[in-house]
């Protein structure tokens, strides 16, 4: 997967905790920014960690 679908779905579930989380602390809109938010960047660290493992194993410099 690309750096773009990691960051789709991270934010995807953030969106969902953070609605959650907003819903518990009567505030949605907000709690769903910050699970878009911290969502999409935990997608990015993991679809740059995946995309760095997959070079060293294919022992090439592409993605």
């Amino acid at each position: 997967m690309n750096i773009g679908v990691w960051v789709a779905v991270g934010a995807a579930i953030g969106t969902g905790i953070g609605t959650s989380i907003g819903i518990a602390l009567g505030n949605v809109s907000m709690g769903t920014s910050m699970g878009v938010a911290v969502g999409a960047g935990i997608g990015a660290a993991l679809g740059a960690r995946a995309s760095e493992t997959r070079r060293k194993r294919d022992g090439d410099g592409k993605s």
